[in-house]
């Protein structure tokens, strides 16, 4: 059996599970559960991932100057907000998904300059 056949084949297991558990009774609750705890460790993930990158550059967060390291971490931290709130602020629409992009468009361009200023002489 070729490889994309195998890959097919996952995946149209993987459908035919979600389905059965989908449209047995409970299944809802049971699609939240899997889908919270999916989320749960994807946001675990992403916070060991920012922990591996902060033991791994200490030296160099410490080594950016208090201005920088405060725009720095005030971006990151406005990126969790962002993220954190994303559901509420979608719900909302209109002026508060504007609000989401705005925040994360300024967030990146927060971390964006800190690592230009980093790389200038």
């Amino acid at each position: 059996m070729s490889d994309g056949s195998k890959n097919v084949r996952n995946a149209a297991i993987i459908v035919a599970i979600a389905l059965v558990v989908s449209q047995v009774p409970g299944g809802q609750t049971a699609t939240s559960v899997i889908g919270n705890l999916l989320s749960l460790i994807l946001l675990g993930g992403l916070a060991f991932f920012g922990y591996r990158l902060y033991m791994e550059h200490r030296v160099t967060l410490d080594g950016l100057g208090d201005r920088r390291r405060g725009i720095l971490y005030g971006a990151i931290g406005l990126a969790v907000l962002a993220v954190v709130a994303t559901s509420r602020m979608w719900n909302a629409g209109g002026g508060p998904v504007l609000l989401w992009f705005a925040m994360l468009g300024l967030a990146s361009y927060g971390v964006f300059m800190v690592w230009k200023s980093t790389r200038e002489y």
